[in-house]
């Protein structure tokens, strides 16, 4: 019986390149048995519109049976816009940690001060500034991970909604049509180092749902 040949691909958040996500990523790639990939976009300079598209074209590109997709931030954005397409792929999950897909009060803040909007980018103008209600209608399962523990940036420039990661509040990540969602108490970069964060996407790149016996911060 031939192998099955599991993809794993991370989309990183503002700021940053994807080698932050290495924690993640050999984790869930251990535990899915899958080879890990790092989709890098320049987040200041391109809108998510034009990265969704360079991602979409991208996901077309790979040769897999299955293949899971986990973002953080605003990596999330990218992959809920992409997947309005639908584009063809081989069967897999989606995990969203951190993404604040209803908008953002800390981005709005940062907006507010000098300079801010040039910091954040056309990404963040397009897509994350002002409220959004946004609703997963893609064909394949898509589950959210929030953090509860309120350490970060966004505190100095916005009085953030309780509870929140420090800079993207709880409901910020919630997305209608998901599958499931589940909080934890983790920081935002946190969310990317706690093994507990990496068990939970696990779990649901696995089986398709969280695994709320095992405990999550009050919502």
């Amino acid at each position: 019986m031939p192998l099955v040949k599991t993809v794993l691909v991370y989309l990183h958040g503002l700021w940053f390149s994807g080698t932050e996500g290495i924690v993640l990523r050999r984790r869930l790639a251990r535990g899915l048995g899958a080879e890990d990939r790092v989709f890098s976009y320049p987040t200041v300079r391109a809108t998510i519109s034009e990265n969704a598209d360079r991602f979409g074209a991208y996901l077309r590109g790979i040769d897999a049976d299955r293949l899971h997709i986990v973002a953080h931030s605003l990596g999330g954005l990218v992959v809920w816009r992409s997947f309005q397409q639908a584009p063809p792929l081989p069967p897999g999950r989606i995990v969203l940690l951190g993404s604040p897909l209803n908008g953002c009060l800390a981005a709005d803040g940062l907006a507010r001060l000098p300079g801010g909007r040039r910091v954040m980018g056309r990404g963040m103008a397009e897509e994350v500034l002002g409220p959004h209600r946004r609703r997963w209608s893609g064909s394949r399962e898509l589950g959210t991970i929030a953090g509860a523990r309120g350490l970060g940036l966004g505190r100095l420039v916005a009085r953030l909604q309780e509870p929140h990661d420090g800079t993207v509040a709880v409901a910020e990540t919630r997305l209608a049509g998901a599958s499931d969602a589940i909080t934890l108490n983790v920081s935002h970069t946190g969310l990317l180092f706690s093994a507990r964060a990496a068990a939970q996407a696990l779990h649901f790149l696995t089986t398709g749902r969280f695994d709320h016996a095992a405990g999550a911060a009050p919502p």
